[in-house]
């Protein structure tokens, strides 16, 4: 039986102390050892792009003050390599600075450098242009996809390996790829991601795999320990079916909750999830009682800004997530502590005997009244040069990973009929010389309309990228666009002119006071004296995309849940500040506001 006391005295200590001096992070029996001194792991997860760059700080002391000792992120490789061998380090993606800022208040870190992270994110975290050639497979021993991403670990490595606990930095955990046992059993796939962190210099720290219990046979390497992932939320022993599982397949190694799921995320169209904080803290209090390690999923989610939200698809449905990420978690998707929050501050506080810092106080929030989107630009008279092609291409064929494209073609005879779009992803809308007959919604199973066309008429089919999957295999064929080809009454449709819109200079469009309906960019702005977190209210909008200040903040819909986008007070200027919409379903005249609170949709709860 391990020494409890001692792990939790050296987990205290630890909490408080700013290190330099290089230290080890390494397993003995049934613990980790810090510097040679048990250790027990009190983690949250945040992810650095889902958090302002200005607010890191401010999260990372919200952490100390609920008794957190660690935390965790993934890696977003989407972020760092938007084109092949191009890298971005800069601003919220400075990952080595979220790294060191993390170690100046105190705390550890476990980095997740996938390549793949699921985490309900766009594509699982992969480029988009990975999916270029058709002849790639991602997640697998394919050399084309290994010699991508032993490139990209190279880089990460440069930017992040010196930041390890060998070096005398906070990084003491590294994971090997990511739940690869609910993915796939390719144990050499798994040897090679192994053999690859090492040599792009992750080799100063502890390397680790997670799998959820069942799935450790398949995602786990021999010699490296294992963190298991479940949710807390459906019973009351939760982890002790858990750890019960694992201890079946593996019985020796340390206790490691790598992914506590203390709550839940949402789709489009649902509602928005709540979870049992009861039987959550229930399980909590168990595993640190027990002087288990654990990892809070989520601490903070956070948002999905931009295009950012992933979705799940069992290879037949199609579950699009919303732009939050507030995942009913201890801290809410603005960063403010929740009563799971305080909760779980007691239970650590009780568990470890040790007393937290006061929990930081936090600006309020503000809200904005009316104000109308007065200037407007259609669609259709601000689209790009086509690129002509005999059958349709997708975006990845054209080097876009984000946003819309426009399909064109010319009927030469009239013919009423069933026109297929084979295979759409993920939502269209279809027009008959400018006016518009149809939707198709890949997340309804959606692929036919029946048409009357007449001679002569120009088709155009508009289709909206909304969100590729990030989870199971399905994602290894999430290209966007119309993926195969469009059928008219069962014969192939040619001849198109293809616009790629990923709506990068909203703000440069010609706008100007005419009204405008259909796919339009409106675009607004307010006066504010004081910044402050605020929440702008979507619910006059139809289907669409918001941007702040040039910024892409998030996607809209008016089928919810979500009513609500978040809007950060370091995104907003004193004085003026610009709104742009782009809405399919625009209409002239409206105005929009902003709320002091969010309105994340009508509950359901969710275990």
């Amino acid at each position: 039986m391990r020494n409890r006391r001692s792990i939790l005295t050296i987990a205290a200590l630890c909490t408080f102390t700013l290190w330099a001096a290089p230290a080890d992070f390494t397993v003995q029996d049934d613990y980790f050892l810090l510097t040679g001194k048990p250790f027990q792991i009190i983690s949250g997860e945040m992810h650095y792009p889902r958090i302002p760059r200005a607010y890191w700080r401010a999260r990372f002391r919200m952490a100390r003050a609920m008794g957190l000792n660690t935390i965790t992120t993934y890696v977003f490789w989407n972020e760092h390599e938007p084109q092949p061998g191009v890298y971005d380090f800069s601003g919220n993606n400075d990952i080595a600075e979220f790294i060191r800022e993390a170690q100046h208040e105190g705390l550890y870190v476990i980095l997740r450098p996938g390549p793949y992270v699921c985490a309900e994110w766009e594509f699982g975290g992969f480029p988009a242009w990975l999916l270029k050639d058709q002849s790639l497979v991602v997640r697998s021993r394919d050399p084309k996809f290994m010699a991508a991403t032993e490139r990209w670990m190279r880089r990460l490595g440069h930017e992040v390996a010196p930041l390890q606990i060998g070096n005398g930095g906070p990084i003491v955990a590294v994971q090997v790829e990511n739940e690869y046992g609910s993915f796939g059993d390719d144990h050499a796939y798994m040897q090679q991601m192994h053999h690859m962190l090492t040599e792009s210099g992750f080799n100063r720290s502890l390397l680790y795999t997670a799998d959820g219990p069942e799935e450790v046979p398949k995602g786990s390497l021999p010699g490296l320990p294992v963190g298991i992932n479940f949710g807390g939320s459906d019973s009351p022993d939760a982890a002790k079916q858990a750890f019960d599982t694992y201890r079946k397949i593996r019985s020796g190694g340390p206790s490691l909750n790598s992914e506590y799921w203390d709550g839940w995320f949402d789709h489009w169209g649902g509602h928005h999830a709540t979870t049992s904080t009861t039987n959550q803290a229930a399980n909590l209090a168990w595993m640190l009682q027990r002087g288990d390690s654990v990892s809070l999923y989520m601490f903070h989610g956070g948002t999905s800004f931009g295009w950012m939200n992933g979705a799940n698809s069992n290879g037949k449905n199609y579950e699009p997530d919303v732009t939050s990420y507030d995942y009913d978690s201890p801290l809410d998707e603005s960063g403010r502590p929740t009563p799971k929050y305080f909760i779980f501050r007691d239970l650590i506080s009780k568990a470890t005997g040790v007393q937290p810092p006061a929990v930081p106080e936090i600006p309020p929030t503000i809200s904005v009244p009316s104000f109308k989107l007065s200037e407007s630009a259609s669609l259709w008279n601000n689209l790009p040069n086509p690129v002509h092609s005999a059958k349709p291409l997708s975006m990845e064929d054209l080097d876009q990973s984000y946003g819309y494209i426009l399909y064109r073609t010319q009927i030469a005879e009239a013919v009423v009929g069933e026109l297929v779009l084979n295979a759409l992803h993920d939502y269209a809308q279809i027009y008959v010389n400018g006016s518009r007959v149809g939707t198709l919604d890949r997340r309804l199973t959606q692929n036919h309309l029946h048409v009357e066309l007449p001679a002569g008429a120009r088709l155009d089919i508009l289709v909206e990228n909304t969100g590729r999957v990030n989870f199971t295999a399905v994602l290894r064929g999430e290209r966007k666009g119309i993926t195969k080809e469009v059928t008219l009454n069962g014969k192939p449709l040619t001849g198109w002119g293809i616009y790629p819109l990923p709506m990068t200079a909203t703000s440069n469009l010609p706008y100007s006071s005419a009204a405008c309906e259909g796919p339009c960019f409106y675009r607004g702005s307010f006066h504010i004296d004081q910044v402050g977190d605020t929440f702008l209210d979507t619910t006059g909008l139809g289907k669409g995309q918001v941007w702040i200040n040039g910024r892409a903040l998030g996607r809209m819909w008016e089928i919810g849940p979500q009513k609500t986008l978040y809007l950060p007070g370091p995104w907003l200027n004193p004085g003026r500040n610009e709104i742009v919409v782009f809405d399919l379903n625009g209409r002239p005249g409206r105005a929009l506001q902003t709320r002091d609170k969010p309105d994340l949709g009508p509950t359901e709860y969710a275990k």
